[in-house]
């Protein structure tokens, strides 16, 4: 049976958040039984970008700066880092607050720029990944994801904080070859598992609803969970915030692939009581995807039924980032004629329907619309 622990923390305020994670730590076991004196120990914050820690995109520092304490104490070597989505990873860290932490304890930021192939023999939906070097420099890692939404998996959380381990342009490489959700979802268990992080804590104190994973608002949760099962972790949060587990591709494969499970009858609660966490009114998309057989119609069926993104011109400020980001060959989003003074055009027959462009956008100008097909099928 799996473990999550749930602990009550109402504040970022840092003997607080120390406290309450020593709590959560001790409640699993302890950390000797995750880490041993000696060992190499990296820590995967989440840093989708660099954003200010109020902002809630990335993990918050007093989380990070708690943890590091705990490990330090127990004897082991700390490093950090993730690969954010665009930008550079230190200057993203240093910007979400990250690095000064780091610096307090002398803690460097391993190597998320250099990428190794690895051959995953037991992935099951991809078994060729080019991964951070600093997940070989290690002798474990420590995942730390954020509680947010996200448009393409509906959740973010413990399993796909570990496609940061992706470097950099890489990760559009994988949007363009698993433009579907539950293909991308399958990738991502099959990551989770080849690096198979030995324990995960969500901050959650503040999470992100909405239009997230960047655009969204922040949400005052007042949670702090670990588990060392990525799927029981998603699972209870999905429970909390009144998702059914089942309709998050991660999580439906993740126990299909062995990694965990999403059961209640196999996942023990500890801690502090679910009910008292229970937020029925996260804004989240709640409704399964309508399944439909791929064959002639496919395509034509999918500009019909699946979500597309649309930017909201009067919060559109030309920066172009949606469409550097688009991995898509021609472009789905673009400057008409290259004229950057205008707000960019979508072109859906390009489309792959990753959601990158919704996913990095800093004014939070891209949403998802839901096409009118789609809106009647979900009504019946």
């Amino acid at each position: 049976m799996s473990k999550v622990v749930l602990i009550r923390c109402e504040s970022y305020e840092y003997d607080t958040v120390k406290k309450s994670i020593e709590r959560g730590v001790s409640l699993l076991g302890g950390i000797s039984l995750f880490v041993q004196k000696g060992e190499n120990i990296l820590l995967k914050p989440n840093i989708l970008v660099g954003e200010a820690p109020e902002k809630c995109v990335t993990t918050h520092p007093a989380v990070f700066k708690a943890i590091i304490e705990i490990l330090i104490n127990a004897g082991v070597n700390v490093t950090y880092g993730d690969s954010p989505a665009i930008g550079n990873p230190l200057k993203a860290a240093k910007k979400a607050g990250l690095t000064q932490v780091a610096d307090e304890f002398n803690i460097k930021f391993a190597d998320f720029k250099t990428g190794i192939d690895v051959f995953f023999d037991k992935g099951i939906q991809t078994r060729k990944f080019t991964i951070a070097k600093a997940i070989f420099d290690n002798d474990a890692v420590i995942s730390l994801p954020k509680l947010k939404t996200h448009g393409l998996e509906k959740f973010t959380g413990a399993i796909k904080n570990q496609f940061g381990c992706v470097p950099g342009v890489l990760k559009g490489e994988f949007h363009l070859k698993l433009p579907g959700a539950d293909d991308f979802a399958k990738m991502l268990v099959d990551l989770n598992k080849f690096i198979g992080p030995r324990l995960y804590i969500m901050d959650g104190i503040y999470g992100m609803e909405g239009n997230g994973p960047r655009g969204g608002t922040p949400k005052k949760m007042n949670i702090l969970l670990f588990s060392s099962d990525p799927v029981a972790l998603d699972s209870t949060v999905c429970r909390l915030i009144n998702l059914n587990p089942e309709y998050v591709p991660t999580i439906k494969y993740g126990m299909q692939a062995g990694m965990g499970s999403f059961l209640k009858e196999d996942i023990e609660l500890l801690g502090d009581d679910f009910e008292s966490f229970f937020t029925e009114d996260f804004k989240i998309n709640r409704k399964p995807m309508k399944p439909f057989k791929p064959g002639f119609f496919s395509d034509f069926m999918n500009n019909r039924l699946v979500s597309k993104p649309y930017i909201e011109a009067e919060k559109c400020v030309r920066c172009g980032v949606c469409v550097s980001m688009c991995p898509a060959n021609p472009k789905a989003v673009f400057f008409k004629d290259d004229d950057k003074s205008i707000v960019p055009i979508y072109n859906y027959d390009n489309c792959i329907k990753c959601f990158c462009c919704q996913e990095i956008c800093p004014e939070s100008a891209i949403q998802l619309k839901t096409p009118f097909l789609r809106k009647i099928i979900n009504s019946i």
